[in-house]
């Protein structure tokens, strides 16, 4: 208990002296997660809401794999994505191995699933409760799905959140495919093993501290965000 507290102030006194090392980690943390996340989002939920209205042969079968690689295992990804961007992979003449865009990709692969299969289940509860309206209005399945997805906007925030705080925790993949190189693409879980391992205790109690805070704020405003909304278009 006696280590845990020393280490508790001596991370509340590097937190509130703003430790350049500190910012610059948070800062490279929290531009990698909402590239993924912003990413994953553009893709996976119109791409849900096409599931939730489509009906076609195999249908049941993608919707079952989609909620399935929700649990892809990070290192997995992680491992792929290094093949594939290795100096002998297919995109290896791209150099991005060992940047932030690598890990911007390999975190976008976690969290699309989880997108597309949160955004099926809002849009298809939606669906069911429209369907023969829109089936009435005589419209198209891509027009109903950008309906649906307009009219369950407000809900899809925690979707959205749901893909940031799974990159936001990602450390396997992002350890793989960015090296967890100092300045460059060190960002707040791979920093926190390695600062853990090397036994700096405060250094690693402050970035828990300011990640779980991130998430926490950006959960907290998004929440703000939809009671307005729900208040003003009621």
């Amino acid at each position: 208990m006696g280590d845990f507290a020393a280490a508790s102030r001596a991370a509340v006194e590097l937190l509130a002296s703003g430790d350049p090392k500190l910012l610059e980690i948070v800062a490279l943390s929290l531009q990698v997660s909402l590239s993924a996340a912003l990413i994953a989002s553009v893709i996976g939920l119109p791409l849900g809401a096409a599931l939730a209205v489509s009906r076609f042969p195999g249908r049941r079968t993608l919707v079952v794999v989609t909620n399935a690689l929700m649990g892809l295992p990070p290192v997995v990804v992680g491992l792929v994505v290094y093949l594939l961007l290795s100096r002998a992979g297919p995109l290896g003449e791209l150099g991005l191995l060992f940047t932030p865009q690598a890990m911007v990709i390999a975190q976008s692969i976690l969290v699309l699933p989880i997108v597309v299969a949160l955004t099926r289940q809002a849009a298809e509860d939606a669906w069911a409760e429209y369907r023969d309206l829109l089936h009435s209005l005589g419209a198209a399945p891509l027009r109903s799905a950008v309906t649906l997805l307009w009219d369950i906007r407000h809900s899809l925030l925690t979707t959205v959140l749901a893909g940031f705080g799974r990159a936001a925790a990602e450390v396997g993949a992002v350890m793989i495919v960015g090296g967890n190189i100092d300045g460059v693409t060190r960002v707040m879980t791979t920093a926190i093993a390695l600062e853990t391992s090397k036994g700096d205790l405060p250094l690693a109690l402050g970035l828990g501290t300011v990640l779980i805070s991130v998430v926490v704020a950006v959960n907290a405003v998004a929440y703000l965000l939809r009671e307005a909304a729900m208040r003003r278009y009621g």
